[in-house]
């Protein structure tokens, strides 16, 4: 399985526009942060995970090839506001969308021309499979755990797809949910930033939930440029785990 982080940053992207903190300003370009996704390759299908408004610019650099299955973690904008830029994917045919039902009611609701039965031509060929927290799914041969966690009140979506395990906007997770993440081997995490926020957790408590986990690898996403530059956060981890940077493929 390989793994390409296609953007690590919080809904405002790094840099934030209108902001000259040393982050914003870094010639680093590990500092530069678009919406968070990833794109997984295994078993010969490509899957993506959100589907964020910087979904074309992501995809530029990619392999323009049939994508097998985009899982939605949940409504918020930078999750999904790329949706419209499927357009191109669909000479593919139909582009699988692998979410719940409160979500897909919200999607319906604000891009109603995506969904209707009678589409005009040029807008995404799109089909919503639908999927829940307490059951598995399969995409081809490759079986796919959805893990429920708490987004402040918001109930989303992570996944786990064999020894790798892709958490976003988390805040809170239930016990029981941990227990799906057992022998993973490596763990992907949000981490805003180190002070406390109403719906994200911070980096420490990042720590705190890889230190239950016990993967053999983590990687922080989702940060924001209060998180501090990436060289400085790199120094400050455990051996094991990494600050994620965008266009990084790791091997799982």
């Amino acid at each position: 399985m390989k793994v390409r982080f296609l953007g690590t940053g919080t809904s405002t992207g790094v840099p934030q526009i209108g902001c000259d903190c040393d982050v914003c300003s870094s010639t680093d370009p590990r500092d530069r942060r678009l919406r968070t996704s990833v794109r997984i390759e295994i078993d010969g299908k490509v899957l993506i995970i959100d589907c964020s408004p910087d979904f074309r610019e992501q995809m530029l650099s990619q392999p323009f090839k049939k994508i097998d299955g985009i899982l939605l973690t949940h409504e918020h904008y930078d999750h999904v506001g790329g949706i419209d830029d499927l357009r191109p994917f669909s000479i593919f045919g139909e582009v699988d969308l692998y979410m719940e039902e409160r979500l897909e009611n919200a999607l319906r609701e604000r891009l109603p021309y995506c969904f209707a039965e009678y589409r005009y031509s040029g807008v995404p060929n799109l089909a919503v499979r639908r999927i829940s927290a307490g059951e598995d799914f399969q995409i081809g041969t490759i079986t796919v755990t959805p893990i429920r966690v708490m987004h402040y009140k918001l109930p989303i979506l992570g996944f786990r797809i064999r020894n790798f395990a892709y958490l976003t906007d988390i805040k809170t997770v239930e016990e029981a949910e941990l227990r799906k993440l057992e022998g993973v081997d490596t763990l992907v995490v949000s981490a805003l930033r180190k002070t406390a926020h109403i719906s994200h957790q911070t980096l420490d408590q990042a720590l705190e939930m890889i230190g239950r986990i016990k993967p053999k690898k983590a990687y922080l996403t989702h940060m924001s440029h209060e998180i501090g530059l990436h060289a400085k956060v790199e120094e400050e981890l455990p051996p094991n785990v990494l600050p994620a940077y965008d266009g990084l493929e790791i091997s799982v």
